[in-house]
């Protein structure tokens, strides 16, 4: 498996066609995915790794990281509807590769999580449209839930995750500053492709 062979497994998820925008769904990038879950896969964060996609949407990180050989992979999304297409692409990866996966589905709030994993990988509501700090609850369950954090935010919450990060006792860098491909997916958006400023994070716990 190659980063290329990936990222083109990727490609072929479905999508969430309806997507709710109090939930803030948008579809992650298989070019972003690919990106970051093969370096968290060259970290040695990911191969036999229990693994937590929360917000999984379609699925895309958790079934990237089970690819690249996670030990199990938990998926939350509060969307019923996510969990159902998370649940049918994770069926045509199996289908593709051979394989079965250990996957585990959670239709609930992300306060609701309660298992404790490696890894986890999230593109958590930025809470524009959702809930206010939305983002907030997405970073503090998942610094109780592991040690290791990929997150995408607003290119202007720097101050937000690093300080938040700091009063958990981990450790917060920049892994990836990227303009973040938006499809036209809601009633105001003007253009069939835009892109929003977003900053990528690797958290890290002190204790790690």
């Amino acid at each position: 498996m190659t980063k290329k062979d990936l990222k083109k497994l990727l490609t072929k998820l479905k999508q969430i066609e309806e997507s709710k925008l109090e939930l803030e769904q948008y579809q992650t990038d298989p070019d972003i995915v690919a990106s970051v879950v093969w370096h968290a896969y060259l970290s040695g964060e990911i191969e036999n790794k229990q693994v937590a996609d929360l917000g999984c949407g379609n699925g895309i990180f958790g079934i990237a990281s089970l690819i690249l050989g996670a030990k199990k992979c938990f998926f939350l999304d509060l969307d019923k509807n996510a969990i159902k297409i998370t649940k049918e692409n994770i069926k045509l990866i199996e289908e593709e590769l051979g394989k079965k996966f250990d996957a585990e589905f959670l239709n609930k709030d992300i306060s609701e999580f309660k298992e404790k994993v490696d890894t986890i990988l999230q593109n958590p509501p930025f809470g524009i449209q959702s809930e206010k700090h939305t983002d907030r609850n997405f970073l503090i369950k998942a610094m109780t839930s592991a040690t290791t954090i990929y997150s995408i935010h607003s290119a202007d919450s720097g101050d937000f995750v690093n300080k938040l990060a700091k009063d958990h006792n981990f450790t917060a860098t920049i892994f990836e500053e990227l303009n973040f491909p938006v499809k036209h997916t809601y009633s105001f958006h003007k253009h069939e492709k835009s892109t929003v400023k977003a900053t990528i994070w690797k958290i890290e716990s002190f204790k790690r």
